[in-house]
């Protein structure tokens, strides 16, 4: 999702009297309520005309009764209970808060933060808040969306980045953006703005090895070479704690059923879009494509779905090596 114009709207002083902040991914909920705490009251109106509750230790009639009220030093008044999913969501609590919704309190800024689940859009409260103000539903990302949401990142703040890096970056952290956006961030201290950040910037400050990555694993077995994935692969089993057996075996499965879709695909000149990838990668698949057909691709694919069995514990002899597993994988992948 892009809360980009929402926070434009909030930095422009353009607020709703109410937000309901819901969903999964707890970064979009935290950037939004941290944006109103910052912008809407100076540090000297906060302490008489900002409210911050918790869920667990507040009553729905005592945030009610706190937003009735009107602000004393300034325009608006802000209240943002956090962790509004532990709040008592039952019939009587919420006429309380249907009747504040029916009838607001035009100075009141009351922002809900409803994280690790969707607000039940059966109920009526739901529509009331969608009626009254803004509801956000903060979905996790897709891991295909995770490089692009990277670029969008660091575009927004004036920075610029590789599409590997972008890539590496999205491999290794995955879609927890509340990590991924503190990575970038140190990024941006360490690399001149403007200038176009780079595998090299990635491994020097992140971490994250250019050379020994699922990212060059899986280039390796798209080129079908088994020199290459075997080095990968024994620095994955002498660095286990940086490389999850777990994570390599599912990043491998991802970039394979993209292999099998783009075999699939009636045009392929949408390929890029349709595997929701950046076209700088799309001569790797076309290339991954042509190394392994259809029937092998499937071979593959059902060889992952063996392995990650394995690495969890199923149909494994007593005297099972986890460290050989990775090996297995390669060598029945290439062969």
């Amino acid at each position: 999702m892009n809360i980009n114009p929402i926070l434009s709207d909030i930095r422009n002083r353009s607020f709703q009297p109410v937000y309901l902040l819901q969903g999964e991914e707890s970064y979009f909920i935290d950037s939004i309520a941290d944006m109103l705490e910052s912008t809407v009251l100076t540090d000297a109106q906060k302490g008489f005309d900002q409210s911050i509750f918790y869920g667990k230790d507040i009553e729905m009639s005592a945030v009610v009764n706190a937003a009735k009220r009107y602000p004393m030093m300034s325009e608006y008044q802000l209240i943002i209970v956090k962790e509004a999913q532990e709040l008592k969501w039952k019939a009587d609590t919420e006429e309380i808060l249907t009747k504040y919704l029916e009838h607001l309190t035009p100075t009141t800024i009351l922002v809900f933060c409803y994280k690790h689940g969707k607000f039940d859009k059966r109920k009526k409260i739901y529509k009331l808040f969608e009626k009254a103000g803004l509801v956000v539903d903060a979905a996790k990302l897709y891991d295909d969306k995770v490089a692009p949401w990277i670029g969008g990142y660091l575009k927004d703040a004036g920075w610029r980045i590789h599409p590997q890096a972008a890539a590496l970056i999205a491999d290794y952290l995955g879609n927890d953006l509340a990590k991924v956006s503190n990575e970038l961030d140190k990024l941006m201290l360490n690399v001149a703005k403007g200038q176009e950040i780079s595998i090299d910037d990635v491994e020097r400050n992140i971490g994250i090895s250019k050379d020994f990555n699922v990212f060059e694993l899986n280039t390796a077995l798209a080129k079908r070479n088994a020199l290459r994935a075997y080095q990968i692969v024994d620095y994955f089993v002498a660095n286990p704690k940086n490389n999850p057996l777990v994570l390599v075996i599912g990043q491998v499965a991802t970039y394979f059923t993209k292999i099998l879709k783009y075999h699939y695909l009636v045009d392929k000149s949408a390929a890029a879009k349709e595997l929701g990838v950046h076209p700088f990668f799309l001569k790797e698949y076309e290339l991954a494509a042509r190394n392994y057909n259809r029937r092998k691709t499937f071979d593959v694919l059902n060889v992952l779905k063996e392995t990650d069995l394995k690495s969890k514990g199923v149909n494994v002899p007593s005297n099972f090596n986890s460290e050989e597993v990775l090996k297995e994988m390669v060598y029945r992948i290439l062969n």
